[in-house]
């Protein structure tokens, strides 16, 4: 993508190419925070003694967890600039929340194995740098 930007003195013009568009970085977050929710899940159901017991509603809401990080991934890299600049920075900010709020209790209230902490600290960072470069996003598209 290329920018023009104007010198403070208005005679010379300067165009810089982004090696890589916020897009994609955006979708590749998403990616990335999805893989490590999966690997932690991977990880807690290997290390389990006991079986796990999953209602049928508690597969669903995993299920629209993880369903909304791929959407993401794709959505950042179809909708147009402002309205995917608003989604990734309201959707990472739930993430953030909830990844922020499981890692809180597994820290305190279940006492949880270092994976487990790994992985979440890895879901809250990812989930960070997308609001973090949704922000920062300010290059819109070419106006029409």
């Amino acid at each position: 993508m290329n920018t023009t930007k104007e010198s403070p003195f208005g005679t010379t013009k300067e165009t810089t190419r982004n090696l890589l568009d916020v897009r994609i970085i955006l979708a590749v977050l998403w990616v990335a925070e999805m893989l490590s929710s999966l690997n932690g899940d991977t990880y807690r159901l290997s290390a389990s003694t006991k079986p796990l017991a999953a209602s049928p509603g508690l597969l669903l809401v995993m299920s629209m967890l993880f369903v909304g990080s791929i959407f993401m991934s794709g959505l950042s890299l179809t909708l147009r600039s402002p309205v995917s600049r608003w989604a990734n920075r309201i959707t990472g900010i739930f993430y953030a929340m909830i990844t922020l709020a499981f890692e809180v209790l597994h820290l305190v209230l279940w006492q949880s194995p270092g994976y487990e902490i790994v992985w979440a600290t890895a879901q809250l960072v990812f989930a960070s740098l997308v609001v973090w470069y949704a922000w920062r996003w300010t290059n819109p598209e070419p106006q029409s």
